[in-house]
């Protein structure tokens, strides 16, 4: 179910984490959690936090003390009881599952009413991406699916490309606000492409709103921020999303 993230992702969300309240005794759910790599960092970057895992196996973590609960993500409630978590992090999970909607409404329902839930997941709406699509119909790190296999640990575990918009809308129909958006790194080579089709983009991309706002009418006052993000130089820049999303409108400090 999840892919060990890099230093950058997980770095990202320790940076973002540190915009939020939490004392001594807050409570964090790392979903995916793999070898406890993320756990580790935001122990040290909150002293007296209370650690809870979950992941699809146990026999990846390397923190002796950390318990994992193990379930399946896309079928099962979290084993958690509701509004029960200050801090939900779920990093490079949600690629890997068929049913990311169902873990989203779980992690609403067991974040407590002010708690923030951080989601990443590959950008598939980068300018690399987009061209690799463009070119051979696939984003980057979601390539061709074996038939018969069951790997966790490449990209070939990456089964459901999830771009901003969508996540963000997820988040927002299970009961979040969302509060934006970072990225972990910007790519460098994507930089000259940028400077290429920035015109082209930006044009037809106007244009391209203004017909389904007009003739489609399926962008509105509610979305409208969410898809005019989909062309920010962040997103075309960025190599993978990091997602904050708060209950009951907690604020957690400005992304921009």
């Amino acid at each position: 179910m999840m892919e060990l993230s890099t230093d950058a992702i997980l770095g990202k969300v320790v940076n973002l984490s540190r915009r939020l309240d939490l004392g001594q005794g807050a409570r964090l759910l790392d979903i995916g959690s793999g070898t406890g790599a993320l756990i580790s960092l935001m122990q040290v970057a909150h002293p007296g936090l209370a650690t809870a895992a979950c992941d699809y196996t146990d026999t990846l973590m390397t923190l002796p003390d950390q318990k994992v609960e193990v379930t399946d993500l896309n079928e099962m409630a979290l084993p958690y009881e509701a509004e029960h978590f200050d801090l939900v992090t779920c990093t490079e999970v949600i690629e890997h599952l068929e049913n990311y909607r169902h873990l989203v409404r779980e992690v609403f329902r067991v974040t407590r009413p002010g708690g923030t839930a951080i989601f990443s997941t590959p950008n598939v709406l980068n300018l690399n991406s987009r061209i690799r699509f463009f070119l051979f119909g696939f984003w980057n790190l979601f390539g061709p699916l074996p038939i018969g296999r069951d790997e966790s640990y490449s990209t070939v575990g990456h089964i459901t490309p999830v771009s901003y918009f969508y996540l963000a809308h997820a988040l927002a129909e299970a009961g979040f606000t969302v509060a934006g958006f970072e990225v972990d790194k910007l790519q460098r080579s994507a930089v000259p492409k940028l400077m290429l089709w920035w015109p082209f983009i930006g044009l037809f991309g106007w244009l391209a709103r203004r017909r389904e706002a007009r003739k489609y009418q399926t962008i509105n006052a509610g979305n409208r921020v969410l898809v005019e993000t989909m062309n920010s130089w962040k997103m075309l820049l960025g190599r993978t999303i990091v997602v904050v999303a708060v209950r009951e409108g907690k604020a957690c400090g400005p992304l921009e």
